[in-house]
């Protein structure tokens, strides 16, 4: 799958430098994946969710959520949001106009 856009993952790291290694491993496994469906996401990650329009995975043992539109027809991931927990939590990202 293509992800785009790996910038906002860069940027969520100099402020969160923990979430490091476990965003770029997610960048990783998730550019050579081939899903076509959220069941062929959990064989790779059980816990990720689909939220709204968005598939929901957690981060480095649940302290950061990653939040994406998955397109699987054209193979594209698109990061919407890496959150902490606290800001998931507020709900605040439902308010994209895509959720």
């Amino acid at each position: 799958m293509r992800v785009i856009s790996r910038k906002i993952l860069r940027d969520f790291c100099e402020s969160h430098a923990d979430s490091c290694d476990a965003l770029y491993d997610w960048y990783r496994v998730s550019s050579k994946a081939e899903w076509q469906n959220l069941i062929d996401v959990q064989q790779t990650y059980p816990k990720a969710e689909a939220v709204g329009s968005f598939t929901v995975f957690n981060i480095k043992g649940n302290r950061y959520r990653l939040i994406v539109d998955l397109v699987y027809d054209s193979q594209r991931i698109y990061i919407k949001y890496v959150l902490t927990h606290a800001e998931y939590d507020k709900d605040e990202w439902k308010n994209d106009p895509y959720f």
